[in-house]
């Protein structure tokens, strides 16, 4: 079978493959062997500045053709690479080799070929690798996916900020909001996850096989590898700070290592990811309902299909679609977040295959923040059925006319209005009845009878606005 996004196993690469185009050259093979590309290139162009007598340091020439070689990382690179790996059946090896192969007919570079992967351990090259990816993703997709859902729903916020709503605490009628204050909640719940999310620091190791430099210090015994690590993988990536002439990878030096760095960064990282997901899947079952209930139309797509036999419906399937794929994405992602931190001894390679569905979970996760926006932008609020709503429920305000009866001591405030209210019909005329005959001053019983269900909705406006 040719491969196609027909026949792609996975509805990322088949089904939703265009709508993941900013992830994949980040998340994908391809991307993981040019981020390792980079990583080589980045050691290596560092060792020839470090002051050793047999690797003097590089020639503009040559650092501008190995800038070339990261800038201009292609498809044809990697399978290159790839092919290179039938024979090495070692993925990283095929990369140190494919960087020698560029060496060719260069003298200068040919002559300090050795010290490409010099001292390294195939994961140091991997777990670099691994953040630069992660670096990528986050600044370039997941953060702006979430900004635009946080900057749609305080949009949103401050539109129905006044709009009042029935709220429904179990199910059941409960004290007036308004629409915007219910998603202002959202907003500011998005807001302390996308802050997590953008705090967690990415964290890189260079120490060799098992984190102590062992290899270095047998070649260099008086030189601070340590300190050079750290330089290399602190100081700014690629492309961060135009005509460097040295660079690094732009992470956090992690000290302290096994074979592998420890992935508490990562589950830090896909923990918050989960979170906000799960803030998300709150949300498109909320929206779901409201638009069961008539609280939000949606906007017609001249062709679209609700149902195969029932013409009429209007489906909420954006925010079915959304509600799915998080929870596929939360899957991935806590499995990584519980997995990954774990290694046996000094090394296992468990992770090694968790790791490579990194672009999984993220995935996931960006095509329902996609599917999210795309349902927002169809809502159009329905504010008669959210007024008929409130018209028929006129026992929430019990809560208010016990309230001031307390204020005024009047014994037996909250046993009074349950008996009048809990279980019933109740009407207007029914609270106005009794209101009449409370023993409270005048004012306060006409603020109680010009309130409506409407009207009883606090500081929730304010609040909306707020956000």
């Amino acid at each position: 079978m040719t491969f196609s996004p027909i026949s792609a196993l996975s509805p990322l690469d088949g089904r939703y493959a265009s709508k993941l185009d900013a992830l994949r050259p980040l998340m994908s093979e391809q991307g993981y062997m040019h981020r390792r590309v980079q990583v080589e290139l980045a050691w290596f162009t560092a060792l020839s500045d470090a002051g050793f007598t047999e690797f003097k340091p590089l020639s503009p020439g040559a650092r501008s053709y190995l800038t070339g070689l990261v800038k201009n990382f292609s498809e044809a690179d990697a399978l290159a690479i790839k092919e290179i790996e039938k024979t090495t059946n070692h993925d990283v090896k095929a990369v140190e080799y494919w960087i020698k192969s560029k060496f060719k007919d260069r003298p200068e570079l040919e002559a300090v070929a050795e010290f490409v992967h010099f001292a390294c351990t195939s994961e140091d090259i991997n777990n670099t690798s691994h953040a630069l990816q992660l670096k990528g993703a986050r600044a370039q997709v997941m953060l702006p996916a979430l900004d635009g859902l946080i900057d749609k729903l305080r949009s949103m916020a401050h539109q129905f900020a006044e709009v009042p709503m029935l709220s429904r605490t179990h199910g059941q009628t409960a004290s007036p909001t308004t629409v915007g204050k219910e998603l202002a909640n959202v907003v500011m719940r998005l807001r302390g996850c996308r802050e997590k999310i953008a705090a967690v620091k990415l964290m890189g190791k260079m120490n060799g096989a098992v984190g102590n430099f062992n290899a270095h210090l047998s070649a260099w015994p008086e030189f601070d590898w340590e300190a050079f690590a750290q330089r290399v993988i602190e100081t700014p990536e690629f492309g961060e700070v135009p005509g460097a002439t040295a660079w690094g990878l732009g992470l956090t030096f992690q000290p302290y290592s096994i074979q592998i760095e420890p992935h508490d960064y990562m589950a830090e990282l896909f923990d918050a990811v989960a979170r906000s997901n799960t803030i998300l899947i709150d949300l498109s079952r909320d929206i779901w309902g409201y638009v069961s209930l008539g609280y939000f139309k949606q906007r017609l797509k001249a062709g679209e299909i609700g149902s195969s036999t029932m013409p009429h419906k209007v489906n909420p399937i954006d925010f079915e679609n959304a509600e799915g794929n998080l929870g596929l994405a939360n899957a991935v992602l806590k499995h990584m977040s519980e997995k990954l931190p774990i290694s046996r001894w000094q090394r296992d390679l468990t992770d090694s295959t968790v790791l490579r569905n990194m672009g999984v979970g993220m995935g996931y996760s960006a095509l329902a923040y996609a599917s999210l926006l795309i349902g927002l932008n169809k809502l159009e609020l329905n504010e008669e059925a959210l007024a008929a709503d409130l018209d028929a429920a006129w026992e929430v305000l019990a809560e208010p006319i016990q309230t001031v009866m307390r204020r005024y001591g009047v014994q037996g405030a909250y046993e009074k209005l349950k008996e009048v209210t809990r279980g019933k019909n109740v009407t207007a005329a029914d609270l106005h009845g009794l209101i009449a005959e409370l023993d409270i001053p005048q004012a306060d019983k006409d603020r109680l009878l010009a309130m409506t269900p409407g009207s009883y909705v606090g500081k929730a406006a304010e609040l909306a606005r707020r956000v």
